[in-house]
């Protein structure tokens, strides 16, 4: 049966409301003439209840415009929103806030705790900020990654896959606006990251979330609704409903045209 996000998967995307969006978006490190412009006047919106990948050659840009979309890091010029809040000019303690109260992170390293179960884990941020933990949510949350096995097991107890299931966990638990996941899978085996990208598909799909993903794998992007292509800091292609040979070309095709 299709779900509601499965449904809004394929409507258009000018009918659907942007979870996080971009004008003009430029991001340059140094200055003067030792300046390198990371992203370069990028217009880009993500759509709410889909799953969106990044994908570049490295240097493209990917991880600096998903650190500015999540308020991770400053931009040069343009403006960035995530919902209708526009996060250029908020200061820092506002953008602390606003990424623990509407984002979820997960990356490649797990960053989870050692001394906490995987419970623990899952809850942290929220028992940090002192919020309570809507616990059909989060109940909802850990059956869809099956982890209520692993609940009680510290993550030294934990395989590479349960680990990246505990930080995706840990990333939905809140129930945010936006889950930003970079090279999630980029620790894993191929096994453990197929189940991985599963579970990020099934939160898109199960769970209405919505997810932005940067990879350099063509098989990890074909999880995806969408790809979006970065080149030298500008968005230069995108692909619908991806497979993994699409993406594969299309990414040939662009080193054809830089090298030719």
């Amino acid at each position: 049966m299709s779900t509601p996000a499965a449904a809004m998967r394929h409507g258009a995307a000018g009918g659907e409301q942007a979870a996080a969006r971009a004008a003009a978006l430029s991001k340059a490190y140094g200055s003067g003439e030792t300046a390198v412009l990371a992203l370069d006047q990028i217009d880009v919106e993500i759509v709410r209840g889909r799953f969106t990948a990044v994908m570049g050659p490295s240097g493209s840009g990917k991880s600096t415009l998903m650190h500015c979309l999540a308020g991770l890091d400053s931009v040069t010029s343009g403006r960035v929103w995530l919902g209708d809040t526009e996060i250029t000019g908020l200061n820092e303690r506002q953008l602390t806030r606003l990424r623990r109260d509407r984002v979820g992170f997960v990356f490649q390293a797990f960053n989870l705790l050692p001394t906490l179960t995987a419970a623990e884990n899952i809850t942290l941020p929220m028992d940090i900020a002192g919020r309570k933990p809507d616990r059909e949510w989060v109940d909802r949350v850990i059956d869809t990654l099956g982890l209520r096995d692993r609940l009680g097991h510290r993550p030294g107890q934990l395989s590479g896959g349960q680990l990246q299931r505990v930080a995706c966990a840990r990333a939905l638990a809140s129930r945010p606006e936006l889950v930003f996941t970079d090279e999630p899978t980029g620790n894993l085996d191929s096994r453990s990251g197929a189940e991985v990208l599963g579970f990020l598909r099934e939160a898109v799909d199960a769970l209405g979330q919505t997810v932005v993903m940067v990879t350099h794998d063509p098989g990890a992007a074909a999880y995806s609704d969408l790809v979006l292509f970065l080149g030298d800091g500008q968005i230069v292609d995108r692909l619908e409903k991806p497979t993994a040979e699409g993406v594969l070309e299309r990414m040939k095709q662009f080193d054809v045209i830089r090298h030719g």
